[in-house]
């Protein structure tokens, strides 16, 4: 299994929301980097829900529910999305600001690329945030 990171700003799309849907497809990714991590993620993988621009925390555990499959909202073949669906709030949100002061995350790609939406997370990193969460 994977670990994987999406990012959504909580006005446009929110955990809550997220959950009121119960699964969702993640479209709108328009980066390359972005769009090569949707085509890596494997149903059951497990992705950290950050809220961003607002809250700037991670707020939730969520699961690919389908692989990557072309993007509906475009006819652009060059775009995908997967299903994802949520699993569970974290007891306690991770905030970015407290992500970066912790020295054993400086290499994870929320403090290294910020801006990029779809991120890999090593299996390490996955513990320390879990660990933060009061979830370990």
């Amino acid at each position: 299994m994977a670990y994987w990171l999406v990012k959504s700003e909580p006005f446009k799309y929110s955990w809550d929301q997220f959950v009121k849907d119960k699964q969702t497809f993640w479209d709108g990714v328009r980066n390359y980097a972005a769009r090569n991590n949707l085509r890596g993620m494997k149903k059951g993988d497990e992705v950290l829900f950050y809220h961003s621009n607002e809250g700037v925390e991670i707020v939730g555990i969520a699961k690919v529910a389908r692989e990557a499959y072309q993007d509906p909202t475009t006819e652009e073949t060059a775009w995908l999305v997967v299903d994802l669906k949520p699993v569970r709030k974290l007891k306690k949100p991770v905030p970015l600001e407290v992500i970066k002061k912790e020295l054993r995350l400086a290499n994870m790609d929320l403090v290294r690329l910020g801006r990029l939406s779809v991120q890999a997370v090593k299996e390490e990193e996955w513990n320390i945030i879990m660990e933060m969460a009061g979830e370990k």
